[in-house]
């Protein structure tokens, strides 16, 4: 029996196969080259990376889950949650370096009575969520609030992302969001770059030039049209031979572009992401988790400080205030 093994961390769920699912969106695989012409793209010769590359990501904790407290006696689940959104910027002169970091606590809950919850850690800001419309009618409470965290943890991003455009820009620097663009599809020179495969959006008939892509070569662009219109492509990063999408990522672009406009930001992505693939024997994502990213991660969480110093912090805030918050 010949196998290969994916060198994805099985702790991170699964980077692709199985799970992948049909999407639902428009597709238009002509945008490039017609859909018969498809095959892998070499890089460009002689195509020089940019100046430089700012990298955004965003991480987040769950601190604790609490138990908001009514006047009746009622009691309403809560999460009290760190997250952090913040920029690396990688260039010439200054190397790898932290350009902006922002950390945020909330206390995500949807009881009416929620408010900030002042600990000696550190402030929790009430985020109420709303529970009473149809769209939300049969989802669970918890997965409103985790779901409440995320949308938050990307307001984060976004801002970082704007503001890294704002204040570290020039003229041919890129902006490689960690995930899909969705709202940040609008800023320039921007690209989403995106891990894990849960969608195909191919048809089968072409799915087999992803396998067949080498280490750095690309497909040709074609267009996804969804709740966020985007072009896309995907890459092979720089990778030990094996499972057939061993390496690959999904990179987008705004789908505001021109299709050439696209396609030259799709060779650029090919100069430029290969060179910051992490290797197995550091990273349990490898090559996918970019090293760039996976220091942001690290530089974020250190921030957001200590679990079980919060977690005291909620506790004790918790005691003196009566318990009208209760932590678990």
């Amino acid at each position: 029996m010949r196998f290969s093994v994916d060198p994805w961390d099985p702790a991170y769920g699964t980077s692709t196969g199985s799970q992948r699912g049909e999407s639902s969106a428009e597709v238009d695989v002509d945008v490039e080259v017609p859909a018969a012409e498809w095959a892998p793209v070499d890089p460009s010769p002689g195509l020089a990376p940019p100046s430089a590359v700012l990298f955004v990501d965003g991480v987040r904790r769950v601190d604790a889950q609490v138990w908001v407290h009514g006047p009746s006696g009622e009691a309403a689940p809560a999460l009290c949650a760190s997250y952090a959104a913040g920029v690396v910027c990688c260039c010439p002169d200054q190397g790898a370096h932290l350009v902006g970091a922002d950390v945020r606590r909330g206390l995500f809950t949807t009881a009416d009575e929620g408010a900030d919850l002042v600990t000696a850690a550190g402030r929790y800001e009430a985020v109420k969520t709303e529970t009473r419309t149809p769209e939300t009618a049969n989802v669970a409470p918890m997965q409103l609030l985790s779901l409440a965290l995320q949308r938050g943890l990307m307001a984060a991003e976004q801002e970082a992302a704007e503001q890294a455009r704002t204040a570290h820009s020039t003229a041919d620097d890129l902006l490689v969001v960690d995930g899909p663009l969705h709202e940040r599809r609008r800023l320039p020179r921007a690209i989403g770059f995106v891990k894990t495969h849960r969608s195909e959006y191919l048809p089968e008939r072409l799915v087999g030039v992803v396998a067949a892509l080498r280490a750095g070569q690309r497909t040709p662009v074609f267009r996804v049209g969804s709740r966020f219109e985007v072009y896309t492509w995907y890459l092979r990063l720089p990778c030990a031979p094996g499972a057939p999408w061993a390496g690959v990522v999904r990179v987008d672009c705004s789908a505001e572009l021109s299709a050439a406009e696209a396609a030259a930001l799709a060779a650029t992505s090919q100069v430029t992401l290969g060179r910051f693939a992490s290797t197995e024997y550091k990273d349990s994502r490898a090559p996918q988790n970019l090293y760039p990213i996976a220091g942001l991660e690290r530089a974020l969480r250190r921030r957001m400080g200590e679990p079980g110093v919060l977690y005291r912090a909620l506790r004790r805030a918790a005691a003196l205030s009566g318990e009208p918050v209760s932590a678990a």
